[in-house]
Formats: C-alpha cells, structure tokens, sequence
C-alpha cells in the first residue's frame, strides 16, 4: 500500500508560535496542497499526524480545529485530492499524552485504523518530534524546511536516515520520480 503521513503545521500550511488559531490563520504553503493532490492522482494515500497542544491550552477550540480541516479539505477537493484521515492530539506537553509526538500513539493509531504496517511508510514532518515518533515506529522521517524546519535541521540530531527537502513539493516529486508504477 502507498500511504504517506503528514504533520499539519509547517509542513501543510503556514505555522505560528503563537499557533494557527482560526479558519482565517489556516493558510496552505504554496503548493502543498497541489503536492498532495498529485499524490492521490498517483494512488498514494494520505493521513495527517498532528500535536495540537493549542486546544489544551486553550488558545482554540477543537471545533476550530476541526473547521481548519474542513477548510483544507475543500481546498484540496477543488484540486482533486483529499486526506483520507486526520489524526489529533488536542494534549499539551505536561499531559504524558501516549500520542503525542515523539511518542508513537498517533501513529499506533494510523495502523491500526487503516490496518497497515508503518515499516518504510514516508512521515513527512518539520520538527523533531514529528521525526522521532515516525522513526520509532519504522516509518521513514522526512523533513521539510519550512515551518520549523530549517530550524530543526540546523539543531541537528535527527535519526538516522532522515531525507531533507524544500517544502512538500519537492519531496513529492522526489517520490513519485522514485516511483514508477506512480
């Protein structure tokens, strides 16, 4: 099965530290969502892993959180793509929430719901959290530099075997080159 896994924030659209906290703030990257889009054309399967600590904070609702992905699923229709699920942890970071990343309860939660194996899986994300919890679980960590991740790059420390890419796009295009059945 062809299945990508996607952190949201940074890598899907536009981050904040001060946090995406309504419809009006959720902003794609340029050209992320037409990255997905052509991976669904060319059969792969996409789902979202994302922390959502803003929510036990209490910065927004996950009402709003759940408008947000509303919002992104419209703009991808319009493209022709779709995330097939989004999987959240609305914990913050004191809570020891088993999913959140780095640990691997969202990604646990991926397998199973989609009942898939994670070994080889490409997670894409621009922290290095997002990288810890896909290598624990045998997906292949993938970093974007946009959103934090020209920040993570340079702190170093990521697992071994970590790609680096540009932004969504590229890596896409890296993958699909890669694949040619796709």
């Amino acid at each position: 099965m062809k299945l990508v896994v996607l952190d949201r924030d940074g890598v899907i659209n536009a981050d904040s530290d001060a946090y995406v906290r309504s419809v009006d703030e959720w902003v794609p990257l340029p050209g992320s969502l037409q990255a997905i889009a052509r991976l669904n054309a060319a059969g792969w399967r996409v789902v979202v892993a994302t922390n959502q600590s803003g929510i036990a904070r209490g910065y927004y609702t996950v009402d709003t959180f759940h408008a947000m992905q509303n919002k992104m699923q419209a703009l991808l229709a319009q493209l022709g793509g779709t995330v097939e699920g989004v999987f959240f942890c609305p914990h913050g970071p004191g809570d020891r929430c088993p999913c959140r990343k780095p640990r691997t309860g969202l990604f646990q939660d991926i397998a199973r719901r989609l009942n898939v194996n994670l070994e080889g899986v490409p997670a894409v994300g621009d922290s290095l959290r997002d990288l810890q919890a896909a290598a624990r679980v045998g997906a292949r960590p993938v970093l974007v530099r946009t959103g934090k991740g020209r920040r993570t790059e340079a702190d170093g420390g990521l697992p071994p075997g970590t790609q680096v890419f540009d932004d969504l796009h590229a890596f896409v295009q890296s993958l699909l080159a890669a694949t040619p059945d796709a």
